[in-house]
Order: C-alpha cells, then sequence, then structure tokens
C-alpha cells in the first residue's frame, strides 16, 4: 500500500541496534513476585535471569571480501612513482623477479560485519531477531549461552517490521515463553538480556514508558527506560513473569548512545511476521493505492467531523483498489472492517495485516457525511517504489471567469489542465493576498471545495464563500501537485 505518513521533523534519530543494553540496574531489594501489578518497591530479577537467560543467543555476522589483486596494483603503481621521479626504487620495497603483465590473484575473506542479539523460538533450532542485524550478512554465527557456537540458515527477513528468523541444526533448546502485549500497562517493570558492544548476557531492567508509539509505519512500539544499545538488536524484553514481550530494535538519540529511551517490537506483531516468514520465507501485506495524512484538530471541526480522527487521503493511486472502490482525494478513511481508525497510522497496519484478495469494508466522511464502500484488497510489493508527480501542463488558464474572494483570486481549469492533473473540478489558484496568503494558499492550488461543497468553476466558488460564516475559519479542499490537503482560511474581522 502506498501510504505516506507524515512526522514530526526532530534533530534527534531513531537509531537500529546493531551492536543494545547497558549498565544501570536498580538493586535487588524487594522481594521477587509473579506478579507485575503486585511489585512493591525495587524487583529482584535474578530469578528471570536464571530462567530466561538460557533461551537468549549472541548472534555474529560475516561478510566475504575480495583481497590481493587492488593492493599488488597499488604497490607497483607507487614503485613506479619512485623510479620516474627519484630515480631510485621505492624505499624497504622487497625485490621481485619480473612476471608477465596479469593482475594479481584475488583471494576471498571473511570479516567480521556485525553484533546482535536473538532469542530461541522453539526446541527445534528457529531463532528470532532484528532483519537489520542479518541483513548482508553472508554468514551468521549463533553462540549460546553455553558457548555451542552454530552456523545459522537465514529463513527470511522482513524489512518494514525489522524481523528475521534464522534456524540452527540444534534440539532440546529452551524456548522463550510469549507473552501478551496487550496486558502490558505503562509503568510495568520489564528486562532486557543481550549483547551490548559485543558483551554477552548483559541484563538490564527499567519500566514501560509508553505503549503504542509511532516510529514506522507498520509497527507500534513499545517505550521504555531500559538500557541498550548497539548488540542488543534481537534481544527480548522480558515481562516479570518471564513472558517475551517484546524485541528490543531502536533507541531515541541525539548522540547515537543510549539516552534513557528505547523502543521494542511488540511480540504479537512479531510473531505474526514469524510464522509468514518460517512458512513462505517472505511477508505478504495488503494495500489499497493511498498515501494519506494526519486530520487536524482544526480541519476536523471546519468539516463537521467532531474530533481529529481518520487518515485524510491525499492522493489515490490511478487503477488502485481505492480508486476501484470510489475512494476520492480528500475523502477521510474512519474505519477498516468495522474497526475506527484513531490516527493515519493505524492504517497501514490494518491494510498490512489483511489477505490480498479480501473485500474489505471501509467507511469513509466525505462532504460532512459517512459513506461506507466496499474495497477488495491487493498484495503490497517489495519496495514498491513511489511513483513521479507527473509534469505539469505549460498551457495558460483561461482568463474568463475570474472571481476574488477571501482574499483568493481564481479562474476556470481548460480541459487539458483537468487531465493532466486528473481532476474532474475545481478552479485554479491565480493569486493570492490577505487572509488566503495568511492560510497557506499558493498560485497554482486548485480548490476542491469550500465549506464541504464542490466546486466546478469559478461561479460556484464565488457563490460556496458567499454562504459561509465569515465569523470562523473557512476549510477548503485543495489540490497540490499529486496530493490533497485541507487549508483553513481565517476571514479578517
Amino acid at each position: 500500500m502506498n501510504l505516506q505518513l507524515k512526522k514530526a521533523g526532530v534533530s534527534a534519530l531513531f537509531v537500529p541496534l546493531m551492536v543494545i543494553g547497558a549498565s544501570v540496574l536498580p538493586p535487588a531489594v524487594a522481594a521477587q513476585t509473579g506478579n507485575a501489578a503486585a511489585v512493591r518497591g525495587l524487583p529482584d530479577f535474578t530469578d528471570l535471569v536464571d530462567q530466561v537467560g538460557p533461551s537468549v543467543v549472541n548472534i555474529r555476522t560475516m561478510e566475504r571480501v575480495r583481497s590481493g589483486g587492488s593492493a599488488g596494483a597499488g604497490d607497483e603503481e607507487m614503485q613506479e612513482f619512485f623510479r620516474r621521479f627519484f630515480g631510485m626504487p621505492m624505499p624497504n620495497a622487497p625485490r621481485q623477479s619480473p612476471r608477465p603483465n596479469r593482475p594479481a590473484p584475488q583471494t576471498e575473506q571473511e570479516v567480521p560485519r556485525g553484533v546482535g542479539s536473538g532469542f530461541i523460538l522453539s526446541a527445534d533450532g528457529f531463532v528470532m531477531t532484528n532483519a537489520h542485524v542479518v541483513d548482508g550478512a553472508d554468514e551468521v554465527l549463533v553462540t549460546l549461552p553455553d558457548k555451542r557456537e552454530f552456523k545459522a540458515r537465514i529463513v527470511g527477513a522482513d524489512k518494514r517490521t525489522d524481523v528475521a528468523v534464522v534456524k540452527i541444526d540444534a534440539t532440546g533448546l529452551p524456548a522463550v515463553r510469549i507473552g501478551d502485549v496487550n496486558k502490558l500497562r505503562v509503568g510495568e517493570w520489564v528486562m532486557a538480556i543481550g549483547s551490548p558492544f559485543g558483551l554477552e548476557n548483559s541484563v538490564t531492567a527499567g519500566i514501560v514508558s509508553a505503549k503504542q508509539r509511532d516510529t514506522g509505519d507498520y509497527l507500534p512500539f513499545i517505550q521504555t527506560d531500559v538500557a541498550v544499545n548497539p548488540g542488543n538488536s534481537g534481544g527480548p524484553l522480558i515481562n516479570m513473569r518471564g513472558e517475551v514481550v517484546g524485541i528490543n530494535s531502536q533507541i531515541y538519540s541525539r548522540s547515537g548512545g543510549f539516552m534513557g529511551i528505547s523502543f521494542a517490537i511488540p511480540i504479537d506483531e512479531a510473531m505474526r511476521v514469524s510464522e509468514q516468514l518460517r512458512t513462505s520465507g517472505r511477508v505478504t501485506r495488503g494495500r489499497v493505492g493511498v498515501q494519506i495524512d494526519q486530520v487536524t484538530k482544526d480541519v476536523a471541526e471546519s468539516i463537521g467531523l467532531g474530533k481529529p480522527q481518520g487518515a485524510l487521503v491525499r492522493n489515490v493511486e490511478p487503477g488502485s483498489p481505492a480508486e476501484k472502490a470510489g475512494v476520492e482525494a480528500g475523502d477521510i478513511i474512519t474505519r477498516f472492517e468495522g474497526r475506527p481508525v484513531e490516527k493515519a497510522s493505524d492504517l497501514p497496519r490494518l491494510v498490512g495485516n489483511t489477505k490480498p484478495g479480501t473485500k474489505s469494508p471501509i467507511t469513509v466522511f466525505r462532504r460532512g457525511q459517512s459513506r461506507d464502500l466496499s474495497i477488495t484488497i491487493a498484495e503490497l510489493e517489495v519496495d514498491q517504489a513511489a511513483k513521479r508527480p507527473a509534469s505539469r501542463s505549460s498551457e495558460a488558464p483561461k482568463a474568463q471567469g475570474s472571481v476574488q474572494a477571501l482574499g483568493v483570486t481564481v479562474t476556470e481549469l481548460t480541459d487539458a489542465q483537468k487531465r493532466e492533473l486528473k481532476v474532474k473540478r475545481g478552479v485554479r489558484v491565480e493569486s493570492v493576498a490577505d487572509a488566503a496568503a495568511r492560510s497557506g494558499l499558493r498560485e497554482g492550488d486548485v480548490i476542491l471545495s469550500v465549506g464541504n461543497v464542490e466546486i466546478r468553476n469559478p461561479r460556484e466558488f464565488e457563490a460556496a464563500v458567499a454562504k459561509v460564516d465569515r465569523s470562523k475559519p473557512v476549510n477548503m479542499l485543495i489540490q497540490r501537485g499529486e496530493l490533497v490537503q485541507f487549508v483553513l482560511v481565517r476571514p479578517s474581522r
């Protein structure tokens, strides 16, 4: 699904944890209990370490590189430099016998590529980790806590969720227990085990800081203050019942190191991905072919939606399931298969988890009313590239039909412009001033509706503006390039 979600710009980075877990452990002063809600004071994690520690593994990756030919060529060039410009051989150069002018033989060798963590999913050797831990690796080595080392086969990796599964040839392994993320509570104690900076079997602890944190298209992350660092990637996040509730994956940092905020992939999302990887080696996701954005509070109030909810459709891909279902740019998708779309980032997860070919009901809010549509889910292509915007026509707009209101002058669209912009209605903005300029309207924008009323020509634009309440912001649905958005024009009183 072509979905583009706006994210607030921040100076910090979300850093994948290739080589996480560091140093501050709470004192073991409280009595151990199996129920996190019943913990009073600081808990003792020693029994949990004994219970889960044997299931956490260290993962090293190797990469094959070629050497030999290029180094020899460099030496010969340097020797030639000394011979020509100094009339002497290069100092300390080894004496070589004449040889045919042919490339030096190249050799291939394996060099260390990265260090991460993982945990045992099943007794027969399936191990879960992060996709970025094994990405690009020519060889994966898994070391168990008892120091046994195995070469692993990559079963599958999914970059969108950063989940990977590898397989080692071993039996009778101690598998982890999977927890219920829905029962995880903010403020609950959790623990991480991994290999920060290659230091195996390191344990850190903290609390759940937040749930449903949006840092990616398909993942509502678990935020914690558990100390994690490069090397903890792929290691488990464990609750006080000894169950895995997440996979440590990222940190929020201005320096590249741990700064008190870390993120884990919810284990229920990871398990859904791992099941597909184990079955087919790849993940199949649904798509509908829309680009979306958030709905702001001001826009929601001005169009009669009430509260800010749903996903604003900014563009509908030609020939996509959304277009075939009747979805239009400017619609706000509020429900998918009966489930509410509270925010824009909910939609790609709901659609992505839907099997391609499924006929799904959706609800859209359009010009003041809710409408129910049925959409057939297509399959999301791997790393599908966004389509380039079409070039704009150089044809001049018609001079007739010009009208000025609210500080914006508009003209009628030519037929050629409508075809090129892929719109059936609207008027083109010729100039802006006063309230329109302050609202962010630009020359060349196409106004599609005013106050939930469709606009087909300058006369309809003038009539719609005449009916709006000038004491309140006027909502305009505009198209800029290939994307649509709402603009609120606040008339001067």
